[in-house]
């Protein structure tokens, strides 16, 4: 970015940093009162590839506790799983 001070351009640099390569990071789902265990269970075993227990004893969890950890993995990843719950417009958070 250039800015002129009596005449003279100033080049100001930016410098951007990428802190959450490699880093590890986790998916929350947050527990609502709209949609079935059913759904949350189909939208689970698409994002994270589980089995149908495994999905619901996640669902369970997250009924009875308000949140859980569904799955931990590097941020690309985690944004991918976000996304694809949220397709039916469930509560997630991404925390590092």
């Amino acid at each position: 970015m250039e800015n002129e001070i009596q005449g003279k351009p100033i080049i100001e640099e930016i410098v951007e940093e990428d802190v959450t390569v490699g880093t590890e990071c986790k998916v929350i789902l947050f527990n609502d009162d709209w949609h079935t265990f059913d759904e949350v269970i189909n939208q689970l075993i698409k994002a994270i590839h589980c089995t149908f227990e495994a999905a619901r004893t996640i669902a369970f969890e997250v009924h009875v506790k308000g949140k859980s950890i569904v799955f931990t993995g590097l941020l690309k990843d985690c944004l991918r799983v976000s996304a694809i719950l949220e397709e039916i417009a469930l509560n997630t958070q991404i925390i590092t």
